[in-house]
């Protein structure tokens, strides 16, 4: 991950926090339905680790979600 990016990846990470728990979705039911491992889960969403997410993955999210791939990548300046 390029570190010049790290607030990019932070509130990627919160998004996805927030639309999950807003499904109602643990970390771990998330995980699972995307093929990937809690810890992983909770690795992206920690905003204290630097975890980059593949684009694959992060439509596999938002197919979960049921939320638009680009509703992630609207960041704050």
């Amino acid at each position: 991950m390029n570190s010049a990016y790290e607030s990019e990846y932070r509130q990627l990470g919160l998004r996805i926090a927030y639309y999950r728990k807003l499904r109602g979705l643990t970390q771990e039911q998330l995980a699972e339905k995307v093929d990937r491992t809690p810890a992983f889960i909770g690795h992206v969403e920690a905003p204290n680790i630097k975890k980059a997410v593949s684009l694959d993955t992060l439509f596999q999210i938002a197919s979960v979600l049921d939320v638009p791939a680009y509703k992630f990548l609207q960041f704050d300046e």
